[in-house]
């Protein structure tokens, strides 16, 4: 009984320490919305949900970053003048495509329209932003792969 705490108290003091450590890598950029969500450079026709986003050049890393998991957060108008377009909460998306500049990818990071109404408002189309990995979302989405993979087999 003792192990089993004990091993439970050390699996939430490493999620909370992951947690914390995507804190201090945040990236700055822009933010930008698309509608269309397959096929994509990581899964092909595969859906992924509507939780999505494509990266930029600036961090694709010839798709290295394929199924990582990001907390977009919104900190202002792209253009000054426009008023305040966040909405005050932040996101979490999954990479699932890449944002190519010789495709005409203007932004750092393109959501999909849906994440990107829950930071901003879409009628911007454009926002300054902070991104940062979330080990945690990652780590607790293949999780429950694995459960869901582990359950259809059983049944």
């Amino acid at each position: 009984m003792a192990m089993t705490k004990m091993s439970s108290m050390f699996i939430v003091m490493a999620l909370a320490l992951l947690g914390a450590a995507s804190i201090v890598t945040a990236a700055s950029g822009v933010a930008t919305f698309y509608t269309q969500y397959t096929p994509s450079a990581c899964y092909e026709n595969a859906n992924m949900g509507n939780m999505i986003a494509a990266a930029s050049d600036s961090f694709w890393n010839n798709g290295a970053v394929c199924g990582q998991c990001y907390r977009v957060r919104c900190t202002g108008p792209a253009y000054s003048g426009s008023g305040n377009p966040c909405t005050g909460n932040s996101v979490t998306v999954k990479i699932v495509d890449e944002c190519a500049s010789s495709d005409g990818c203007q932004s750092t990071i393109d959501l999909s329209k849906e994440a990107f109404s829950k930071i901003a408002n879409t009628d911007t189309g454009e926002v300054k932003v902070t991104f940062n990995p979330t080990y945690v979302h990652a780590f607790l989405f293949h999780i429950q792969t694995f459960f869901l993979e582990v359950y259809l087999v059983i049944y």
